[in-house]
Parts: structure tokens; sequence; C-alpha cells
């Protein structure tokens, strides 16, 4: 794939600005760390394309994707909009010969992640997925302490995120828009737990929602995201994965992640990684904190394949496994009945 000669080279651009925290901004200023040069953003509302021209003096801009393929040559393209725009804007770029990275999660369902890989792949250029979470600290503390054996074998995760609240009135609050309400966090949190289950294959995945409360109180209406989602995904080598996301959850659980392994378990916490294990009939408990966040790393590794060749990290088909239990997930929850994996 290493197709420049330097980082410098490959110009690079955002859809979408302002919209959800500034991500634009954020997207642009690190692919500048990682030695990439800014050159373009597309956005729908003028007063947020004057902001970007503000903060990248000299920056194209544009008002449609069709305008910037047209008239720009960048190279690379970050797509930073709703969930359900993901697909047809990173497949018009991708046809167009530009690389992209999509903000997570990749896309809604399997067959859209098949369609934005193959169109890459047609082009010869990279599609990949903004997971920086893969560099966490608690993530990347866990894995080292997984690697080391404190724990044995991990043969269950078990990953869940929640409280009692109304969601709010903005587009991750659309089942239409978002995908649900696993599609959020929860990708992150399968990503997580998919690193520290190693090389397990996906055999099949059921889903649960409730649904109906909290909707109606919202202003999408039927539309609104299912009060509660909840995923259990059986793999090829007897392991297991649970994903819980809820806006019902009276009594939140300690921590983000609960790995359980022969000789022990660990809670993945914010500040730390706390670990029980065993000393006879003794309980242990460690407590590991967590080292600095290296989200950096995606954009420079995406750099560094370009230019080197260096092995991508976060490839299509890796962005494609969380989404493609999430769109099973969904399913099996219509279906009432756990559906088989197509990707493992």
């Amino acid at each position: 794939m290493a197709k420049f000669k330097k980082a410098a080279e490959i110009k690079v651009g955002v859809i979408g600005y302002g919209g959800a925290f500034n991500m634009g901004r954020a997207h642009l200023n690190e692919m500048k760390q990682a030695g990439m040069t800014p050159v373009a953003v597309v956005e729908v509302d003028p007063a947020r394309l004057k902001i970007a021209a503000d903060e990248f003096p000299g920056i194209e801009t544009y008002s449609s994707v069709a305008a910037m393929l047209k008239k720009s040559k960048v190279n690379l393209v970050a797509i930073i909009t709703p969930h359900n725009t993901h697909a047809e804007l990173a497949i018009q770029c991708l046809k167009a010969g530009r690389h992209v990275v999509c903000e997570k999660p990749l896309a809604i369902t399997t067959d859209e992640c098949d369609a934005m890989i193959a169109a890459a792949k047609k082009s010869g250029v990279v599609i990949s997925t903004y997971h920086n979470r893969h560099w966490d600290g608690w993530i990347l503390k866990a894995m080292e302490l997984v690697k080391a054996g404190v724990i044995g074998e991990v043969c269950r995760v078990e990953a869940h995120m929640g409280n009692w609240s109304k969601p709010g009135d903005w587009w991750r609050s659309s089942k239409s828009i978002s995908g649900g309400i696993l599609y959020d966090w929860g990708v992150h949190l399968l990503e997580y737990g998919l690193q520290l289950l190693g090389k397990s294959e996906i055999a099949e995945v059921s889903g649960f929602a409730k649904t109906g409360f909290w909707a109606p109180q919202t202003k999408w209406g039927k539309d609104g995201i299912e009060d509660e989602g909840f995923a259990v995904v059986r793999f090829r080598n007897g392991k297991w994965m649970s994903l819980l996301v809820s806006q019902l959850e009276s009594n939140p659980r300690r921590g983000l992640i609960e790995a359980t392994g022969t000789l022990g378990s660990m809670v993945l916490n914010w500040d730390a990684v706390e670990v029980i294990t065993h000393d006879g009939d003794k309980t242990v408990t460690t407590r590991h904190p967590n080292p600095p966040a290296e989200g950096w790393k995606l954009y420079q590794n995406i750099a560094d394949h370009l230019v080197k060749g260096t092995k991508l990290v976060i490839t299509g088909e890796w962005s494609r496994r969380p989404i493609h239990i999430l769109d099973l997930a969904n399913r099996s929850a219509v279906t009432g009945r756990a559906i088989p994996a197509v990707y493992s």
C-alpha cells in the first residue's frame, strides 16, 4: 500500500466539522500530528464551515462531498457524520480513489460494511475506522496483564454501561439514524472484548431488547432507541462475551468490562484495572493504574501504512467484526433466536 514518500504528501480532509464534539477539528489535528497535511473540509452548516476556515487558515471549504471530490486533491478523508450516512459517503469517496477513515461505527449493517470493503478493494485504497480507543489506557493495561498470564486463560468477557435516565433528543437517540442503543459506546466495548479474547472466532449471536418506555418521551417517538439492549456472543472455542447498554440501569455495575479467566478476574475501570486472584483460600485484590491513552497511534499507523507499507491495525475486516455482532443482535432481538455468524 506504500505510495507516498513522506506523510506530508498525504493530503487529508474531513466530512463534517463540528456537529459531534468538535470531532472534525480533532481529526484534522491528529492527522496533522501524524505528519499529514490538512487541505479540505466539507460541512453543510455555513457557520461551522467558517469556524473551520478560521481554525485552519487556507483550508479548502466545501458544502458538498461531490464538490470536494471534483475540485480537491485530498487523498484521505475522515467521515464524521451520523451513523446511517457512513456507508453511502464512504463508498462515494472510495469509488473516487480516496482513502477513507469512518468515525465509529464503520456502518450499521454487515451488508454496508461488505459494500465499503469491496469498494476499497476495487479502487486499491484503504477503508478504516476511527477505533482510537483500541489504545485506551485501560485496555492497554488489561492486555498487558492478560499476556502476562495474571488471570490465566480468559474464557468470559462481560461489557456493560448504563444508568437510569431519559436519552437525549439528538440523533444518537434515533434508532434509524444511530442503529440503536448498542451502536455508540457498545462498539467500543465490543472492540475491547474482541482484543481480550484474541483469535476467538464468532459462532453465533443472541440479542435482546426492551423498548417503549423512554422513546415516547423523546422527539423521536417510535423511532427512539431501545431502553436497553443486550447481546451474547458465542465463540467457536467455547468462550463467550456479553454486552449490556441500558437506560434502565438503576444499579450501575462497576467498571466498563469484567474479564474472567481460569486464575482470576479483572475489572476495567477508567483509572485502573482491578485484578482479583487467589492465594489458597484467600482472595487477593490488586489495583493496576492505567497508562496514558495512545489514541494518536491510529493515524500514525495509517500514515505509516501509506508511506512505509506498515501493517494496518484497524482494517475494514477488523472494523466489521463488532458491526456484524450488532447486526446479528438486532436481528436476533426481532426473531427471538440466535443467529449464526457469517464472519468469524
